[in-house]
């Protein structure tokens, strides 16, 4: 039996290939996962040891201090510890950047960095020199380049108080093992000038050369923690290795996706295959072959099939890692340090390859298996139809089956759209709801197969002649057939819908939210969140007759009802007209009256406010009362608790705006509104201008760009389900040689068998396309819905349409290959075959 099984394997390579392909494209996603994020960590790794060699010991603040960072007076400790040759303490805070054009680079601000010399300077020099004096700074080398800044060149740095101050620049540092800094960019002072800069007050860290344990961890007292170089690199690889775990997850689930389609697929071709062999197993039978023997042969061929597709995977996978790894090393060298480039291939990613594509080969084939030992000797001395042919008909069993999963998806689905509370919750229960609501599809797919086909095939029987009709007739005539192959399909289509609309939905819902709740076309702030815009630009702006409304937003820091919260106020003639609150206790009205106050619900809650009580604000100079008289929904342009302008006035005095916000008049053109805005702010260095209009197209570029790197992961899914249709093709046209010959002999042309061929795959992926397309729409609005109370649903209608086009012209070209083996096939050998 073993060599009977093996002969057909060698007979049947070319069949079986395709279904090595499936598991082939599977395991080397997720074989190419881990190599890539394994690479990663191994880069970063040495990165942190050469980082971390530099460092005998290192000193943080204990998690239970209530510092926030590590004192000056233990820093005095640690230096006057025995045998300890250099100490430095790590300053750390926000110093923005000056560009070229006046204003601070980037949305946020840079960092103001720390950098010393000698032994304990951890990143690399890669032009000039550290800094050594109070007016000599370093420039992150991305940052520079971006700007267009080197050494010898002048720049503007603002301190923590948004004042300018000039420097040299004498070097050029790669800051990428400190993954905030790669982000934002960083300037880099010695220590002295980094605390004037930046305002710090502690340390991040102080790091230590020479010493010993004991002693180090005497000076740093119990409320510090102490590592060493060893346990420091093993930190900082850790931290940086969240990136390659979050990286690592969202690729698998993709990969998940796409082995689940490929066991549709495998699940598929061996249906096929043993029902074309029903003879052959026959005759072993007759011959005196066991039940058990034929299965074990089913099984064998199974695993042989899934370790050869395994292995090609795990090299397939080698190769997509390392050119992942050279891509993402390309975009952002932070995330792959500065290690070997080499593929790490470890023997967990072997293991896990092999298993899971031998598995999942072997579990698909576990069902045709079964059917194989059903087959009886006297099936060998009768012809058979093709299998799967015929009137499909609901059976009871499958019908329960399919209304108590349809019934439970949309029931379950309900719940989490429009009962459920808004909210993550409420989205995971939705996703649980399709997935149920998928199953339910699944077992009902062979009884749509017929009136989908109908559907699909409308236009290509009208316009196809009878190659067209015979097409349309072929899809719909093996119904389990046919749902098994656009099943998977389905899958990858319905989950790209899905995230389409979303996203469109996402967009719309930002979209409205801010063209609502606050309609303004420019915004002036500066980047440091404590920082505040001069009242004279807002007083130079309200002169200008181009604008309805200059809004100014103030915020500060104060005691309520002996706990810290943030007390804004904005301009009074915009509360209700340009600010609209809405108000879930109270009115706006009575918040405006003196001595009251609205606060947002999740500020209530935290401080355990409630409208109508009366509490105390702890002002600068005085305690004074205050009533909450409403409570609002977070989201319009104003958080925390807010209170009439007076009141803010009597409560901290005069004070600069946080944020200015510019309505312009009708009839402006915006390049001209915004002109006037950047010419009025341009005196005051960290005062930036942002448009609504460049928000939204900056959201949507993040938004689009998001639903693209879906969409190319999806993409793998649904590349695996078009070789399902291939090989079901493929399998087709064996089974159907003496019927297409019969065909050729009645007049058919090869150019139309081509095209008969080429119709009923772009209707079996029409078929899948559309019900992904159904099921992708119906619970993207159900996830949309469970997102937020005022999410508003959008339908991407030509991304849908694309979808189903796309699918069909992507069947027909799957069709390619069967189509031409078919039309190449001799009439009159093919007559002879049985």
């Amino acid at each position: 039996m073993l060599r009977t099984t093996l002969a057909g394997l060698r007979a049947r390579k070319l069949r079986l290939l395709l279904t090595a392909v499936a598991i082939t494209l599977g395991v080397g996603f997720i074989s190419g996962t881990f190599v890539l994020t394994d690479t990663m960590d191994k880069g970063v790794a040495k990165t942190f040891e050469r980082s971390a060699d530099k460092v005998d010991f290192a000193v943080f603040v204990g998690r239970d201090s209530a510092e926030k960072g590590v004192g000056a007076e233990t820093l005095s400790r640690v230096r006057a510890v025995p045998g300890v040759t250099d100490v430095h303490g790590m300053v750390r805070g926000e110093a923005a950047l000056v560009g070229k054009d006046g204003k601070p680079v980037g949305d946020i601000a840079t960092l103001g960095m720390s950098v010393p010399t000698g032994r304990l300077l951890r990143y690399n020099v890669d032009k000039g020199r550290p800094p050594s004096s109070g007016r000599e700074t370093v420039l992150d080398t991305d940052l520079a380049g971006r700007e267009g800044f080197t050494v010898g060149d002048t720049v503007s740095i603002l301190d923590d108080k948004n004042r300018p101050h000039r420097f040299t620049v004498v070097g050029l540092i790669d800051f990428g093992i400190d993954q905030e800094a790669s982000y934002r960019g960083a300037v880099g002072f010695d220590p002295a000038t980094a605390t004037a800069m930046t305002g710090a007050k502690t340390f991040e860290e102080i790091d230590v050369a020479g010493g010993s344990r004991a002693a180090v961890d005497a000076a740093a007292g119990t409320s510090n923690l102490v590592l060493t170089g060893e346990e420091l690199a093993a930190k900082m690889a850790r931290e940086a290795g969240t990136d390659t775990k979050v990286i690592r997850t969202g690729l698998l689930l993709f990969g998940l996706v796409a082995m689940l389609v490929s066991a549709l697929v495998i699940y598929n071709t061996f249906t096929i295959l043993i029902a074309q062999r029903m003879r052959d197993m026959a005759l072993l039978r007759c011959v005196g072959a066991t039940r058990r023997q034929v299965f074990g042969g089913v099984m064998l061929e199974s695993a042989v099939v899934g370790l050869a597709g395994s292995l090609l995977g795990l090299a397939a996978g080698v190769g997509l890692g390392t050119g992942a790894f050279a891509g993402v090393r390309a975009l952002d060298d932070s995330l792959t340090g500065a290690g070997s480039s080499s593929a790490s291939l470890t023997v967990r990613t072997i293991v896990v390859g092999l298993v899971i594509g031998v598995v999942v080969t072997v579990l698909s084939a576990l069902l045709p298996a079964r059917a194989a030992t059903r087959v009886a000797p006297v099936a060998a001395l009768r012809s058979e139809l093709e299998p799967g042919s015929g009137r499909f008909r609901l059976g009871a069993p499958r019908a329960v089956i399919a209304a108590v999963l349809g019934a439970a998806g949309l029931g379950i689905g309900v719940l989490g759209s429009v009962v459920m509370a808004k909210g993550q919750a409420a989205m995971f229960v939705v996703a649980f709801a399709g997935g149920v609501f998928f199953l339910a599809v699944v077992a009902v797919m062979p009884a749509l197969v017929r009136p989908l086909g109908r559907l699909a095939g409308a236009v290509p029987a009208r316009l196809g002649g009878v190659p067209g009709r015979l097409a349309v007739a072929n899809a719909q005539r093996a119904p389990r057939r046919t749902a098994t192959t656009t099943i998977a399909l389905t899958i990858g289509v319905g989950l790209m819908s899905l995230f389409a609309v979303v996203a469109a939905s996402g967009k719309a819902t930002a979209t409205h939210k801010l063209e609502e709740q606050f309609p303004v076309d420019f915004q002036i702030r500066t980047q440091n969140e404590d920082g505040t815009v001069p009242r004279a630009l807002a007083a130079t702006l309200d002169r200008r007759p181009e604008f309805t409304h200059i809004i100014q937003m103030r915020s500060h820091r104060a005691q309520v009802a002996g706990r810290n919260a943030d007390i804004s106020t904005v301009t009074a003639s915009a509360l209700g007209t340009i600010v609209k609150p809405e108000m879930k206790e109270g009115t706006l009205d009575a918040a405006r009256r003196p001595g009251a106050a609205m606060v947002d619900v999740d500020t209530a809650r935290s401080l355990g406010l409630e409208a109508g009580e009366t509490v105390q604000v702890k002002a600068a100079r005085h305690t004074a009362p205050m009533r909450i008289a409403g409570v609002y929904a977070p989201g319009a342009g104003v958080d925390g608790i807010v209170v009439p302008e007076p009141d803010f006035t009597r409560y901290f005095g005069v004070q600069d705006p946080a944020t200015i916000y510019v309505k312009t008049r009708n009839g402006v053109a915006a390049t001209h509104a915004r002109r006037i805005v950047e010419d009025a702010a341009s005196p005051y260095v960290a005062a930036k201008v942002d448009s609504t209009a460049e928000f939204k197209e900056s959201m949507t570029k993040a938004v689009d760009m998001l639903l693209m790197i879906f969409g190319g992961l999806l993409g793998l899914a649904i590349v695996i389900a078009l070789f399902g249709i291939a090989n079901t093709l493929t399998l087709s046209v064996v089974e159907r040689t003496r019927e297409s010959a019969l065909l050729r002999a009645l007049g058919l042309t090869k150019r139309q068998l081509r095209r008969m061929l080429s119709v009923e795959a772009l209707v079996m992926a029409v078929i899948g396309a559309f019900t992904g397309v159904v099921l992708g729409v119906a619970f993207g609005w159900a996830a949309t819905n469970a997102m937020a109370t005022d999410s508003v649903f959008s339908l991407p209608y030509l991304q849908v349409v694309a979808f189903v086009v796309l699918a069909g012209l992507a069947g027909t070209a799957a069709a390619v290959m069967p189509a031409r083996r078919a039309a190449k096939t001799s009439v009159v050998e093919s007559l002879a075959h049985d």
